[in-house]
């Protein structure tokens, strides 16, 4: 689990196709200073396990199916991607909670600039639309954030100055693919009430 507050901005160094996967190498000093196999690191939202670790760069192995429906399939070296590593019973829930399990893709459609914020449209796929709510919470890239606005087809959030220099949404433009995960809370509000229907 996770809490969608971006620990650092790392770098992919190494892609390694393998047999129905990729070995994924990232650097990150922060994420890998007390990382060990078996740990789990999310890269961009998505949760991967580290398979080892060493002068701060880890390596995790990518299934095809989570290439495929992820962005991390259009990731290459050189590419900034947003890190946390997973809670402990001792860590601030400083977002919401998050399972590192991505629901569908999204795309920045416009970026507009304001004194003090920026706001970001992104598309949304159709089947997550009911899950959002304005002001509710969602996961881009694995960031934590409220929504501002949302549409049948898009939402908006907006980002403070804080997350523009700390996250890859500082620099994606539009064109640009991104992970989303909708709130666990809301999908389990769904089940119950359509389980009482």
């Amino acid at each position: 689990m996770f809490t969608g507050i971006v620990e650092e901005l790392g770098r992919v160094e190494h892609i390694e196709p393998q047999h129905e996967a990729v070995r994924l190498s990232v650097k990150g000093p922060d994420v890998t200073s007390d990382a060990r196999a078996g740990d789990s690191i999310a890269v961009n939202g998505v949760c991967l396990t580290v398979v080892t670790s060493k002068k701060g760069v880890f390596t995790a192995d990518v299934m095809l199916q989570t290439l495929a429906h992820t962005s991390l399939g259009a990731l290459k070296v050189g590419t900034r991607v947003n890190l946390e590593r997973a809670v402990t019973p001792a860590t601030r829930l400083g977002g919401h909670i998050v399972q590192g399990h991505v629901d569908g893709t999204g795309e920045i459609l416009a970026r507009t600039p304001s004194e003090h914020w920026e706001l970001v449209k992104i598309s949304l796929p159709f089947e997550l639309n009911r899950y959002l709510v304005d002001k509710g919470s969602i996961t881009v890239d694995g960031i934590s954030l409220t929504v501002a606005e949302v549409d049948a087809e898009s939402f908006t959030v907006s980002l403070i100055p804080e997350t523009l220099a700390r996250t890859t949404l500082g620099f994606k433009q539009p064109g640009d693919p991104v992970n989303l995960e909708v709130d666990v809370i809301a999908k389990y509000v769904e089940k119950m009430v359509k389980a009482h229907d």
